[in-house]
């Protein structure tokens, strides 16, 4: 679907309804409401709206990794033997529990995905006997995170007409 078209049905009211979500997802809808001065009811018709456009996708629950044990975030510049193996590579990535999201990108690395690890012996686990394994990768780079500065949303304003 063209992305105009769902920027063209979107209004500055579901922005800020976003934006208040983005900012504390634990409002109820009510609160939502008496901040963009509709009902409870109307905030939750359009996020329905939302969600069936394919902006909203779910929710999510965030948590400190570290703090249950979670200590390493690697990023990994995959390198394919094939560009078009690209599908096939991402729907096995998909299946390691560790691999938290993954990107198709340009420049040298076909693949450049983010693992999270216990420790150094998991991550060398995880790179050895599951991320290697995978057909089609001809190799990879990590790069350890030191630290997270920054994790958040874009900021949201007016909708933009073409």
């Amino acid at each position: 679907m063209d992305k105009n078209l769902e920027i063209d049905k979107i209004d500055a009211t579901d922005l800020k309804i976003l934006s208040i979500l983005l900012d504390d997802a634990h409002l109820p809808y009510t609160e939502i409401g008496k901040r963009v001065h509709v009902s409870g009811g109307t905030v939750h018709v359009r996020m329905k709206k939302l969600e069936q456009l394919g902006i909203v996708k779910g929710a999510q629950l965030l948590v400190d990794q570290t703090k249950l044990g979670w200590d390493i975030s690697a990023f990994l510049g995959i390198y394919l033997d094939k560009s078009s193996l690209y599908e096939e590579v991402a729907v096995q990535l998909e299946k390691i529990p560790e691999v938290v999201n993954i990107h198709y990108t340009t420049g040298i690395y076909s693949i450049f995905a983010k693992i999270v690890c216990r420790d150094t012996q998991h991550l060398r686990q995880v790179l050895h006997d599951k991320i290697q394994k995978v057909g089609g990768i001809q190799r990879t780079e990590t790069f350890i995170s030191l630290e997270e500065r920054i994790a958040r949303s874009i900021p949201l304003d007016e909708p933009h007409s073409a």
